[in-house]
């Protein structure tokens, strides 16, 4: 039933004017899914506080809840079609009345982590791009149709909702820094090995991706209405500076069953680091921060090592939040292990000695789709200084792309052999006393021989081709003299 719903509001959006990527179909699929959840979510509570002879007050007034202006019912259950706005009056509506109502939240607000900070925070961040009234209409009727107060019902519609997230990822140029492939975060997680009553951080956390499977991985652990209560309020929490990422994060963690997510709508970077103090760290830090961009010379001097790659100022910024103790995967080009730059250096030279990496795994190219660049995985612990590397070359033995991605079981092998460090073809061990003292370089290099790729020279490459065709033409020679 889900699957078809989400088809058909795909297949209204793509008559849509207003949309025209698997972005905008998210983004306008994400914020009337959210006040759908929220009519939800205000019932149960109003229903159990009647249930303790309570009284509710609800957050959203009543002319602007759900029920009242997208789904208004009849005595029979269905929908009332004299009181239901459709057309123009839909569309005026939402825009004039109901975006502007909702983005003055944010004002009301107690403080950033309640749910009325959130939806004035949303609402603030994205438009309604739906210009039809007529399809908007039909779009509502088919959210309307959605369930999702159960678990097995949130579950289900958070399947689908990550496979939107992930079409976004294979939509182009700026989808992927949306979706990071799921196996490879399970095994992230895996290896760190979170707990409950540790807190967990994502500083770049897009469609929240990190945050979710870590809750997955958790959820099954929480035995006690404590622990569940504590990885509701006090455990997950993810920064993240793009609005349209902002707004899936949010949803994608309500349907994962995080009720109030503790996103932060902000330039994580441009916190300045001298200011973090012990009680802003975390215990277990993944991410998969964005490279490739720049930051501005006012962003760089928040940060000891200068440099405009937001990589490495999130590598930096990561090192700070750690707790002593704390864990941490991340994401990283496979450049920055072997970078002759005064940053890279200096940086790898602050992870080694303030850190121990024990784990390096070198992803194969493919893993992300349309990124066009290979990546390694960092695992490091806070607090004492690198005594050994183990490297993991990860090659699933075929080539990989949008048909044939990355899955959990060619992380398998992975995820058993760093358990104790194993050697086998695939994995090996540096000493850190064998990594160069001036230029601290970490490059992956199988001492069982792996993969070795030889760039050649263009000269070269024309000189065999010159050679092939001289060759050819030798061979047509003499056919023809027999002939």
């Amino acid at each position: 039933m889900f699957e078809q719903a989400f088809k058909n509001i795909d297949d209204v959006l793509w008559k849509e004017a207003g949309c025209t990527t698997e972005l905008d179909y998210t983004e306008q699929t994400s914020w009337l899914l959210f006040l759908k959840y929220l009519d939800g979510l205000e019932q149960d509570k109003a229903t159990e506080a009647e249930l303790e002879g309570k009284k509710y007050t609800h957050i959203i007034a009543a002319p602007y809840r759900w029920d009242v202006w997208a789904a208004p019912k009849g005595a029979d259950g269905k929908l009332d079609h004299n009181k239901a706005l459709t057309g123009d009056d839909l569309r005026e509506f939402v825009d004039r009345t109901l975006f502007p109502f909702l983005q003055g939240f944010k004002q009301k607000a107690s403080g950033p982590n309640t749910l009325e900070y959130k939806i004035g925070e949303i609402f603030g961040e994205i438009k309604n791009k739906i210009v039809s009234g007529y399809n908007l209409r039909e779009i509502i009727d088919h959210i309307d149709a959605l369930r999702f107060r159960s678990q097995t019902e949130k579950h289900e519609l958070s399947h689908l909702y990550e496979a939107k997230i992930k079409n976004m990822g294979n939509a182009g140029r700026n989808g992927g820094e949306y979706y990071t492939p799921r196996p490879l975060i399970r095994a992230m997680v895996q290896v760190t090995a979170p707990t409950i009553g540790e807190t967990i951080y994502d500083g770049a956390c897009g469609s929240a991706g990190f945050l979710c499977e870590s809750y997955d991985y958790l959820r099954p652990h929480a035995t006690k209405a404590a622990d569940l209560k504590t990885l509701q309020e006090r455990t997950f929490y993810g920064k993240e500076k793009k609005s349209l990422a902002y707004v899936i994060a949010i949803m994608n963690m309500i349907l994962h069953g995080i009720e109030a997510p503790n996103i932060t709508h902000t330039n994580t970077l441009a916190e300045n680091l001298a200011d973090v103090q012990e009680k802003d760290r975390f215990d277990v830090i993944l991410a998969n921060p964005p490279f490739g961009g720049k930051e501005r010379k006012e962003v760089q001097q928040n940060f000891n090592i200068k440099t405009a790659e937001t990589a490495f100022l999130f590598m930096q910024h990561f090192i700070k939040m750690l707790r002593a103790g704390g864990r941490a995967a991340v994401v990283i080009k496979n450049t920055f292990l072997s970078n002759t730059d005064n940053a890279s250096v200096s940086l790898r030279k602050l992870l080694l000695e303030s850190c121990n990496l024990h784990t390096v795994l070198d992803c194969p190219g493919g893993t992300f789709l349309g990124a066009g660049v290979k990546t390694v995985v960092l695992f490091f612990e806070k607090g004492a200084p690198t005594r050994k590397v183990w490297y993991y070359q990860l090659e699933p033995g075929r080539n990989m792309g949008k048909t044939n991605p990355l899955n959990d079981a060619d992380l398998a092998q992975f995820i058993t052999l760093q358990k104790t460090f194993a050697d086998s073809g695939k994995s090996w061990s540096v000493d850190a006393t064998n990594i160069d003292a001036t230029t601290f370089d970490l490059s992956v290099k199988n001492p069982d021989g792996g993969e070795i790729i030889t760039h050649r020279s263009p000269q070269d490459i024309m000189d065999e081709i010159a050679a092939l065709d001289a060759e050819s033409a030798e061979v047509l020679k003499s056919i023809a003299e027999m002939l």
